[in-house]
């Protein structure tokens, strides 16, 4: 029943903070402060969320061919490569790390 209660409440939570976003006057998200900090948050999580997926699994942390293969997604996106070249790149970055060991 907890488990239940859990779920429901954060569902709530969920709908209020949208409602919150939805009822919050323009003004309020037209200042250059808000901007500026929502932008950095965005790149913050998707930063965050990358390098969850990367090192970690379950609760440990594991560096594998991941690691690598990031590392040349980065470069390539740092020289502006198209995207699907940075995906492919990345692929065959770790397929070729797991395939030696």
């Amino acid at each position: 029943m907890t488990t239940w209660v859990a779920v429901l409440g954060a569902c709530v939570a969920c709908f209020a903070l949208k409602l919150a976003g939805y009822l919050a006057p323009d003004a309020w998200l037209e200042r250059p402060r808000v901007v500026r900090i929502a932008g950095l948050v965005t790149v913050a999580l998707l930063a965050a969320l990358v390098a969850v997926q990367t090192v970690a699994t379950g609760r440990q942390l594991q560096l594998d061919a991941r690691v690598p293969a990031l590392g040349v997604a980065a470069l390539l996106l740092w020289r502006r490569a198209p995207f699907v070249v940075v995906v492919a790149a990345a692929a065959l970055t770790a397929a070729v790390l797991r395939a030696l060991t």
